[in-house]
């Protein structure tokens, strides 16, 4: 016996970008086909509305459906990789450091420290959506090769 997705078990296309309509549909449709107030208390029928609830659970959440999606596609776990981008390590260690220097500067100093915050945070910005348009470019990969 081979282990149903939380995609198949709601009957929907196994991938990241996901229709919250036809997720709430299919899990509405599929809950009154198993739950136990209308099946009766078996078990198989407990288990598989439990099931359920777990892979609605999952999938109607991003990250949740991310990180799942990972490892039903063979990615190996948070646990076996744990580090980060340098790129990004380097970037979090230097608003830290700004930070430190915002929160302890007095006076005049704290203001002109504020005022150039402007400029950094418009860099914060771009780098972020820099990230957004590299993770939408990978998922768009990941996109093509299952349609093959």
């Amino acid at each position: 016996m081979t282990d149903t997705t939380h995609f198949e078990r709601l009957g929907l296309p196994r991938r990241f970008r996901l229709d919250a309509a036809d997720l709430e549909r299919n899990y509405l449709a599929r809950s009154r086909e198993v739950h136990p107030d209308f099946t009766g208390n078996d078990p198989a029928s407990l288990r598989e509305s439990a099931a359920l609830n777990e892979a609605y659970a999952t999938l109607r959440d991003p990250f949740r459906r991310a990180e799942y999606l990972l490892t039903v596609e063979g990615s190996p776990s948070a646990a076996d990789v744990k580090q980060m981008p340098a790129a990004f390590l380097e970037e979090m260690l230097e608003l830290r450091m700004r930070i430190e220097e915002v929160k302890h500067a007095g006076g005049g100093e704290r203001q002109d420290m504020e005022s150039a915050g402007a400029a950094d945070r418009a860099g914060v910005l771009t780098a972020i959506r820099q990230t957004l348009n590299a993770t939408k470019f990978i998922n768009g990969l990941l996109r093509d090769l299952r349609e093959e």
